[in-house]
């Protein structure tokens, strides 16, 4: 029987999720934890190159965690844990750096748009991110990883640093391919349909949250911006009703054109509450379950702590490979 694949994902807390961020990535880990061994981090590493509030952050990662496990992820057939939790990742980006050129990182689009949007903190943990990235995949020998368009960049360094390593020191990583599932196209605001939604968005009603009750759903529905017509196509000149008909799509698994004809002859106002009770259904139980969880703080830390002796038990094999294949002496035991 082919053994499973390894398959890593990270994703920040850094604040509450989006419908886009379900759509994108939460919704799909239930189905690629059956289809994968996989591995799924709480990024909180990253989180720091910008400002944080501690106890912010330390809410958040609970936020995350609980949420994750509201999604679908089992903790016992899944790894799920805190990236600051193994310390390998670290360790192993410090030997990354030295097999990386300043070139490279200078060129990222993240970095060169993270630098505009935080000119008070360019720090060189924004710049080096990418290489941290780097050895959170790199470490678990991975060989898929879930990426979206704005990630590509970071991974094709993993590849390049993986296959650069391999080529000095012997072959010691999987080189990684990029995961792109099935989803919809991009959820885009719902107050300036032609930018993607955000949860940073000043405007409120701009964006649907993982947190948001069903009435502050379906609220938020029916102030979405549409257009002067009356008719529910999906079409470049209706940027407002086609992002409404793509979520719709995405949180019934019809098609386009099936909701297309579902809503014909049928006013915007109804076409609106129509996609926020659909999304609504969906996304209460989750919220309602992450609660439940949230309110278990004994039982997320028992995650989390399984999750990293497990994750390091990986981790520290590959990390121990490396130190021996750059000549580090082995530390002796007992």
């Amino acid at each position: 029987m082919e053994e499973k694949k390894i398959l890593f994902s990270a994703i920040q807390p850094s604040g509450i999720l989006t419908i886009g961020n379900y759509l994108g990535a939460l919704r799909n880990f239930r189905k690629l934890q059956s289809d994968y061994n996989s591995v799924f981090s709480i990024a909180d590493l990253h989180t720091l190159t910008v400002k944080q509030e501690p106890a912010n952050l330390r809410k958040n990662t609970y936020e995350l965690t609980a949420l994750y496990l509201a999604c679908g992820i089992d903790a016992d057939q899944s790894i799920l844990f805190a990236q600051s939790h193994v310390s390998a990742h670290a360790e192993l980006a410090w030997i990354l750096n030295t097999i990386c050129y300043p070139g490279e990182l200078s060129r990222m689009t993240q970095f060169k748009d993270k630098s505009l949007k935080h000119e008070d903190n360019i720090n060189m943990g924004l710049m080096d991110y990418p290489v941290l990235m780097a050895a959170d995949i790199l470490l678990y020998q991975t060989e898929l990883v879930p990426i979206g368009a704005d990630q590509k960049q970071h991974l094709e360094l993993a590849r390049d640093l993986a296959i650069r390593f391999n080529n000095r020191y012997s072959e010691t990583f999987k080189v990684p391919e990029g995961y792109i599932g099935k989803s919809c196209a991009r959820v885009m605001s719902l107050a300036e349909p032609q930018r993607k939604m955000s949860k940073s968005d000043a405007n409120l009603n701009a964006f649907i949250s993982m947190d948001d009750d069903p009435d502050t759903i379906i609220r938020k529905f029916k102030r979405a911006v549409t257009d002067s017509d009356n008719k529910i196509i999906y079409s470049p000149e209706k940027p407002g009703i086609s992002n409404l008909l793509s979520i719709y799509s995405a949180f019934t698994n019809k098609s386009i054109e099936d909701a297309e004809k579902e809503f014909a002859g049928v006013g915007y106002a109804e076409f609106k509450v129509a996609v926020g009770e659909a999304v609504a259904s969906v996304i209460e139980p989750i919220r309602q379950e992450k609660n439940r969880l949230l309110n278990d703080k004994a039982y997320l830390d028992e995650v989390l702590k399984n999750g990293a002796e497990r994750a390091e038990r990986l981790a520290y094999r590959t990390l121990s490979k490396v130190y021996k294949k750059v000549g580090l002496v082995p530390r002796k035991r007992g």
